[in-house]
């Protein structure tokens, strides 16, 4: 459009220098046009109508300086006009101008006044009545504000959504974040369960047999506490461990076999016969899943310890490539496996174990039947790990 309006200045004044050359009114013509040239460079750098940072168009509430500087092109575009009618067709660029700058009301009388010059001049070029100047000079000015309202409001309607967009955005992030929020506690709860709980369990059971043997079996009695000790120092480890940086203390001297190795060993001393045993090709694997594998395998002997009745266990661990495999079978009482329940899980016990193994994209098998032990299997697929 400012193109557009220089264009239409430009040809206007070569047009009069053309078919006037020499008259008086000569040089002010060519003085009005750059006064008007210069009057609408200047027009940008008094800022948009509403002020700085805000939005121009149809229904603005324009600034003062903004109002002297629209009144004073007018004004010089009138005189224009007046002294040359060839002028009038840089009406159309200040309709637009006009719509950009004014309420509503004041730019349709605005441009209903610059119509009606346009209307003048071109029946004073024409010499004689003729009804198509009469009205396409309105016809132009209704077409030119319908052009600009439609675009108003299509960029109101983008505005409007990429309001809603955005708004859209925040709730989604606002989401994932308390979506993030529960995974960690639900993270959190199955590690404390895994760690501190089985600790403070092991302890107390201990605990509780020194205390039945205390008189008729003091040696046994002193065992259990020396064992409860140094579960309660593992423990003190593993929370330490835990607060800094909620891995596994067993992985930190070591690979998944070793931790395995050395929890089958400690489970052992607590009454329960535990054997490992891997097999396979042993490969490195990501820290989560050897992380999720030793809690697996800690979960599983606590149920077993604790609900199984069993003397002996055995954890196996399989290499075999594209995943590996964690088994942990007992000579337990067993039970009559149930459908995993949606929703709901807290982290503790098969539901934890589920959890976990449902996170690495793995697959949890358990084989039981009552009173011929348990054989719990998981497998995770080291692609999706």
């Amino acid at each position: 459009m400012h193109t557009a309006f220089f264009l239409l200045l430009g040809g206007a004044l070569a047009r009069f220098l053309l078919r006037h050359p020499g008259e008086a009114r000569t040089p002010w013509i060519i003085a009005l046009s750059v006064v008007l040239a210069a009057l609408y460079v200047l027009g940008p750098a008094l800022g948009p109508g509403l002020g700085a940072g805000s939005r121009t168009g149809l229904g603005a509430r324009p600034t003062p300086r903004r109002l002297t500087w629209l009144a004073l092109v007018v004004a010089v575009w009138m005189v224009l006009v007046v002294l040359a009618p060839s002028f009038a067709w840089c009406a159309v660029p200040l309709f637009y101008t006009g719509l950009r700058t004014l309420p509503a009301r004041a730019a349709l009388v605005l441009i209903a006044v610059l119509t009606v010059f346009v209307v003048g001049a071109q029946l004073r070029l024409a010499g004689n009545f003729d009804p198509n100047l009469l009205l396409a000079p309105p016809a132009v000015a209704a077409v030119a504000t319908a052009v600009f309202v439609h675009m108003e409001r299509q960029a109101e309607r983008q505005r409007a959504l990429i309001d809603d967009l955005r708004r859209t955005r925040r709730e989604l992030a606002a989401t994932e974040r308390r979506e993030g929020t529960l995974a960690e506690r639900q993270r959190l709860s199955m590690e404390i369960h895994d760690t501190l709980a089985q600790s403070l369990s092991s302890q107390q059971m201990l605990l509780q047999a020194a205390d039945r043997l205390w008189d008729a079996d003091p040696e046994r009695a002193r065992a259990h506490v020396r064992t409860a000790e140094s579960v309660t120092e593992r423990g003190l480890v593993e929370a330490r461990r835990f607060v800094h940086d909620l891995a596994p203390a067993d992985l930190a001297g070591g690979g998944l076999d070793e931790a395995l190795r050395t929890l089958a060993a400690r489970e052992s001393e607590a009454g329960l016969a535990v054997r490992f045993h891997a097999e396979g090709a042993p490969a490195p694997l990501p820290d989560r899943v050897e992380s999720a594998l030793l809690r697996i395998a800690q979960g599983a002997l606590a149920n077993v310890r604790e609900h199984a009745d069993a003397t002996t266990a055995a954890i196996t661990l399989t290499h075999l490539g594209d995943q590996v495999v964690l088994d942990i079978a007992d000579n337990g009482r067993g039970f009559t496996p149930e459908p995993p329940r949606e929703g709901g899980v807290r982290g503790h016990g098969l539901p934890a174990i589920r959890a976990r193994t449902r996170q690495l994209g793995g697959t949890l098998t358990i084989e039981s039947a009552p009173g011929e032990g348990t054989v719990l299997s998981v497998a995770i697929p080291l692609e999706a790990s």
